[in-house]
């Protein structure tokens, strides 16, 4: 049947029985495709019904669809025509992983990070009724979602606004890892009542049927009416918020869920349903484990990276410092704290995805005596900006946050590339930044900052293993790898296995900078004395990077040389493999060779 589906006018007049028989088709497809490519594949599994029951009620080009995170949009991207895109998903020039309105009309709002789908609904629904335009907004989210404090701000706002939102909440009791917290534990007594919204409407049909007559009598029913709603029917947090909550309801059932849809779209009121669905679903390993099937890749890899050798190191640290804890952001495996978690239960803390909550409580920590060790991923870690400006910097905190997942990323594209922490936490006060080239270095590092240093410090790492090694870590320090040589090439972390490739080359003096901030420039001013070109290079953006903070040096000290800023523009960064967004932008080191030949050049024509 998949072969036959185009667009969502194909499923429209499909049987139940023919819809769960594509359903069957599309996890086959998935499961093929996502292995080979690499992708989010767990999430998707659990959404097949979900997706194919939204697109039988509502019609997409007209109504909105917003999926939160929007990793579990895949089988809303095959009902919408893009089933070939599949085969280059996530690569460079391919089809993005996420909800991408310049790819398709049927993608409302690009999606990326969790929690923001119901503020964009509440927009777009207001928006909507300004106009006067008739159509549906649907937000559809998971229970991870509700561990970020944004999407309650804006059920709040929803509560109390007559325009109307379809708030779809996808329960399979997991974000990328086991979900935490109270609202789980809420939504775990929900769950357990499996018949809630049909006993809901029978109530309200019955007590809809009772008779009223005088002023007096029908003030009396009304009154006897509420208190046994209230007293048959529970109030859920979401009823008390001002939705029209329905639920629990079988994910996985279509039949049931085209009927919910159907009464939600013909509401005039708000409503949240509350789905139960299997993260998984249909494919036994994912359903067995789908923290390791959330992100698959398309070759499976056992060598060490920065976030398995952090892991390590930290649990060596803890050992010897009883003050180390740990906080996540529901991301335990991503960023290496599983074997820390298993080693110091006492001193771990998930705080599941709520990035400004796991900051400000660091930083209570840390007021406290402990030293809080936070591993974030660079994206993710934007979402604390105000929190590490305001409640960790401004005190002047011990509190470490290690930035995962800093510069490329690859193949999750714009939303998650990690380009932007230099920037945004170089202008923050009293903040320190480090970035190792090497694991010895990352290890120096990581032993400096939470043993040694006082007050708040970032330690930028990327995604993947290095493959460069250099000099042990000495803090504030430039280390001079190569003196000799008219040009001079700066680096730092990443990009110092290209920097080395570059100033061989051109037989160049090599510096790395290992603490990019505070900046060494007592070493970068006497080695940079005379030469005819200084070049840095950095996996970070233009603006505010590495480069910025050199340009400023020699500009205040005089230093006259010309400089070339070698790094990511100012524009999205694309999906792909690091090495094709190298060679795209520009950064690996035949396009650096030729630029700094271009910047030589060109030097040499205006003398």
């Amino acid at each position: 049947m998949l072969k036959n589906i185009n667009s969502p006018e194909d499923i429209k007049n499909l049987s139940i029985s023919e819809l769960n028989r594509l359903a069957f088709e599309i996890r086959k497809f998935l499961v093929e495709s996502v292995s080979r490519t690499g992708g989010h594949l767990a999430s998707n599994l659990g959404v097949v019904e979900l997706t194919l029951a939204l697109h039988s009620v509502f019609d997409f080009k007209t109504d909105r669809l917003i999926w939160d995170v929007g990793h579990q949009s895949y089988v809303h991207k095959i009902l919408t025509g893009r089933a070939d895109g599949f085969k280059n998903l996530r690569k460079f020039g391919g089809m993005s992983g996420f909800p991408k309105s310049q790819e398709s009309i049927y993608d409302a709002f690009d999606t990326g990070h969790s929690s923001t789908s119901c503020s964009a609904a509440m927009g777009i629904a207001r928006a909507r009724d300004l106009k006067g335009d008739k159509f549906d907004v649907v937000s559809v989210f998971g229970d991870g979602a509700l561990t970020g404090g944004m999407i309650f701000e804006a059920l709040n706002d929803a509560g109390h606004s007559n325009s109307k939102v379809i708030f779809i909440l996808n329960d399979n009791n997991m974000s990328i890892s086991q979900n935490v917290g109270a609202i789980s534990r809420y939504l775990q007594k929900l769950r357990q009542k499996p018949e809630y919204y049909k006993s809901k409407d029978f109530i309200e049909e019955l007590l809809s049927k009772l008779p009223i007559g005088s002023d007096f009598a029908t003030n009396t029913a009304k009154k006897a009416k509420g208190a046994i709603r209230n007293k048959v029917i529970p109030q859920t947090l979401f009823d008390n918020l001002g939705l029209n909550y329905i639920g629990p309801v079988d994910g996985h059932n279509i039949e049931a869920l085209k009927i919910v849809l159907e009464r939600a779209k013909n509401s005039d009121k708000s409503s949240f349903i509350h789905i139960r669905t299997i993260k998984g679903k249909g494919y036994k390993p994912a359903e067995k484990n789908p923290s390791q099937y959330h992100g698959v890749s398309a070759s499976i890899s056992n060598k060490t990276d920065y976030a398995k050798f952090f892991g390590k190191k930290l649990v060596e640290i803890a050992r010897e410092n009883n003050k180390v804890v740990a906080i996540t952001g529901a991301m335990p495996i991503n960023t290496g704290l599983v074997p820390f978690m298993n080693e110091f239960e006492n001193r771990y803390f998930d705080v599941g995805i709520a990035e400004e909550h796991a900051v400000t409580m660091a930083s209570g920590f840390a007021k406290s005596g402990f030293t809080p060790v936070v591993p974030i991923y660079s994206t993710f870690f934007q979402r604390a900006y105000d929190q590490i400006l305001h409640d960790v910097a401004l005190q002047n905190l011990h509190v470490v946050l290690c930035v995962d997942h800093a510069g490329i990323v690859g193949p999750d594209g714009e939303t998650h590339q990690g380009m932007y922490d230099i920037a945004y936490l170089s202008h923050i006060p009293n903040m320190t930044i480090l970035s190792p080239s090497s694991f010895e270095e990352f290890g120096d590092m990581l032993e400096y900052a939470i043993n040694t240093h006082n007050g708040p410090i970032a330690v930028r790492y990327p995604k993947g293993s290095p493959e460069v090694i250099t000099a042990n870590f000495e803090f504030g320090k430039a280390q001079i790898l190569k003196s000799s040589g008219d040009i001079l090439v700066i680096s730092t972390g990443r990009m110092m296995a290209t920097a080395s490739s570059v100033s061989e080359h051109f037989d160049s003096a090599l510096l790395a900078v290992p603490t990019i901030k505070p900046l060494d420039e007592d070493t970068i001013l006497n080695i940079a004395n005379n030469k005819k070109l200084i070049v840095t290079i950095e996996d970070a953006t233009k603006i505010s990077g590495l480069g910025s903070l050199v340009a400023t040096t020699l500009a205040e000290n005089g230093v006259s040389s010309p400089l070339l800023i070698c790094a990511f523009p100012d524009t999205p960064i694309v999906s792909g493999s690091t090495e094709d967004l190298d060679k795209h932008y520009s950064m690996d080191v035949d396009s650096i060779i030729r630029r700094i030949e271009e910047k030589l050049d060109d030097t040499k024509a205006k003398n």
